[in-house]
């Protein structure tokens, strides 16, 4: 990836709908050298897919948990069998094997405190593989965003 690359996938972050033209022009190349390399980028894996970020209170999701999760023993059917439950789940927005106390930390998103009781009681805990969930409710959302820190372009 050189210079020209990352000034592309930071475009690209910052809005994923806008047409190659668009993005050839915000980093200084033609249209068809732009979009060969965005097509290698896809195809390199480095970008993976775009996607739209909604506002999630417009959407009607009020909640946002933070679970963090203790399995009842490593094995790699235990493991298996939550990964397969977290990749399931919708209302799971993010899942992350971490260490400390704790196995995963969830991101959770639903509509209210209710109807994330009725997923932590009747599928979350329901799991046998699991030993304790600990919930913490967000109160503000500070920050919003999946662009990664790429290094600026320009070398500064």
């Amino acid at each position: 990836m050189d210079a020209l690359d990352t000034k592309i996938l930071i475009v690209l972050q910052e809005d994923a709908s806008l047409p190659v033209a668009a993005v050839a022009d915000a980093v200084g190349l033609s249209v068809t050298p732009c979009w060969r390399r965005i097509r290698k980028l896809e195809e390199a894996g480095i970008i993976l897919r775009r996607v739209t970020l909604l506002d999630r209170k417009a959407a009607g999701i009020g909640v946002v948990v933070f679970a963090s999760v203790s399995l009842v023993r490593h094995t790699e059917q235990t493991v298996a069998e939550f990964d397969d439950f977290v990749s399931r789940r919708p209302e799971i927005l993010e899942a992350h094997a971490v260490s400390g106390d704790r196995d995963y930390q969830l991101k959770i998103a639903v509509r209210d405190i209710e109807e994330y009781e009725g997923f932590l009681n009747r599928n979350l805990l329901a799991l046998s593989c699991i030993a304790s969930v600990n919930s913490r409710f967000m109160l503000r959302e500070i920050k919003y965003t999946t662009a990664l820190p790429l290094p600026a372009a320009d070398g500064g």
